[in-house]
């Protein structure tokens, strides 16, 4: 007779809410033996990556609403264009409020090179702007502080 042993089921893989809450509590009482290190350490990083991750699509976005409304001659879509592109510098500047230290990478010509790119792809597909004549290269300021300030079609 062959006796299968269940495998014990952790509370983080039980349920996720409920493991933080315990952790927290864990944490602030000094309850450092019965503490989740592994799992507390892999959500961690998570974390840490996740700022990334959301500058780097923000950028992205911001970057590809500047192209549409420095280059695409349209006066009936420049108010929402507009209305993306505040809205998007109110997000990453309250993430670089919350984490200064990401200002270097989003300062990164890596990074920006690659959200150009995305930005510059997703505008070329759009039907509309087949005749649109888009630079290869952004031709103006990569610092971030400049992208979140400057209305870039004033210059235009």
């Amino acid at each position: 007779m062959t006796q299968t042993i269940a495998k014990k089921i952790s509370l983080y893989d039980q349920d996720l809410n409920l493991w933080l809450e315990t952790s927290i509590v864990q944490l602030k009482s000094g309850n450092l033996e019965n503490l989740d290190i592994e799992n507390l350490i892999e959500e961690l990083e998570g974390l840490a990556g996740r700022d990334r991750r959301e500058l780097r699509r923000r950028l992205a976005t911001l970057l590809e609403y500047l192209l549409k409304r420095c280059y695409v001659k349209s006066e009936y879509d420049f108010a929402g264009w507009e209305t993306t592109i505040d809205r998007t510098r109110f997000e990453i500047i309250g993430i670089l409020n919350q984490s200064p230290s990401l200002k270097n990478y989003v300062n990164s010509d890596e990074l920006f090179e690659e959200a150009f790119a995305f930005a510059l792809r997703i505008v070329k597909k759009n039907q509309g702007y087949q005749n649109i004549d888009f630079p290869n290269k952004w031709e103006f300021s990569h610092n971030i502080d400049d992208i979140l300030n400057i209305e870039f079609w004033d210059f235009m």
